[in-house]
């Protein structure tokens, strides 16, 4: 898995990696079970400070992302969310609402916006049945 950092976008280097783990699951790059890298390793590769990929690892954990195994390293969970539903959909609900204003910022209108929308579900959904 290849992870990266932009440190001109403004966004905390630990909620990039957040994000790119997230993705990865979420669209098959990575598979329930498989080994994240480890924090000395990552921070090596990446050049940031060890702490600061302790924290994305701690964020995961705390989303129920990953799972650390004591003296064998961080692993991707089974998709089992401990969120109840009315969570899951708050937190949907938040994430989309980002989207909707940054469509409107770029002035994407609504049948392109639903367009890209449709054509995202599509790809995640043919990862997932491979």
């Amino acid at each position: 898995m290849l992870l990266q950092v932009n440190f001109k976008t403004g966004k905390p280097v630990y909620l990039q990696l957040v994000d790119q783990v997230r993705y990865a699951a979420a669209s098959g790059g990575l598979r329930a079970g498989d080994a994240l890298p480890s924090v000395r390793q990552l921070a090596e590769d990446l050049r940031v400070n060890r702490n600061t990929i302790a924290k994305a690892y701690a964020e995961l954990e705390s989303q129920g992302v990953i799972e650390t195994l004591p003296g064998k390293g961080c692993f991707l969970k089974e998709n089992n969310t401990p969120f109840t539903k009315q969570v899951r959909q708050k937190l949907l609900l938040k994430e989309i609402d980002e989207a909707v204003v940054t469509a409107h910022h770029l002035q994407v209108d609504r049948e392109t916006f639903l367009a890209l929308v449709h054509e995202r579900l599509d790809y995640f959904e043919s990862k997932q049945e491979k």
